[in-house]
């Protein structure tokens, strides 16, 4: 990830960062322009997902699967073979 500076516009760097949640990260930077010196806090935040994971889904599928009883998993699966045919 790249940083740049507000006041020179020069290259900066991430020194460190504070992560407040899994969703929200406070970002140490310092312009790596010694004429500069600019130091600030950024924020980098999670925004939307655009595809969602595989593994969302198997949790998902299997979760219910595991809500349903013996006969209703059996139906599925049935369903399952004949639209499969």
């Amino acid at each position: 990830m790249r940083v740049y500076c507000n006041e020179c516009g020069g290259k900066g760097r991430i020194s460190s960062r504070n992560d407040l949640s899994k969703d929200f990260t406070n970002l140490y930077c310092q312009c790596l322009s010694p004429e500069c010196g600019h130091t600030w806090v950024a924020n980098l935040t999670f925004s939307h997902t655009l595809n969602p994971s595989a593994q969302a889904i198997d949790r998902f599928v299997f979760g219910r699967l595991r809500e349903m009883t013996r006969a209703q998993q059996r139906d599925i699966f049935e369903q399952l073979e004949r639209a499969t045919r």
